[in-house]
């Protein structure tokens, strides 16, 4: 049976490996920055979205306005 102190240092060793593991374990950290990279990627779609909508609502507009105007033969 192992005594108190080995039992001590047992428990101190495998506490440093869980630690020393925890440290070099970067999927955490890669997740992030792909969600980072995502929601940049989102944002820029947005954008042109509502450039683009924006865009297309005016020339309805100008298309309405000149149809409206135009006389029937």
């Amino acid at each position: 049976m192992m005594g108190m102190t080995a039992k001590i240092a047992t428990g101190r060793r495998r506490l440093e490996r869980l630690t020393e593991e925890f440290r070099a374990d970067d999927n955490g950290a890669t997740a992030i920055e792909y969600s980072l990279i995502v929601s940049l990627i989102f944002l820029a779609i947005m954008a042109a979205v509502r450039s683009v909508s924006a865009t297309t609502s005016d020339n309805y507009d100008t298309i309405t306005t000149t149809l409206s105007g135009a006389t029937s033969p």
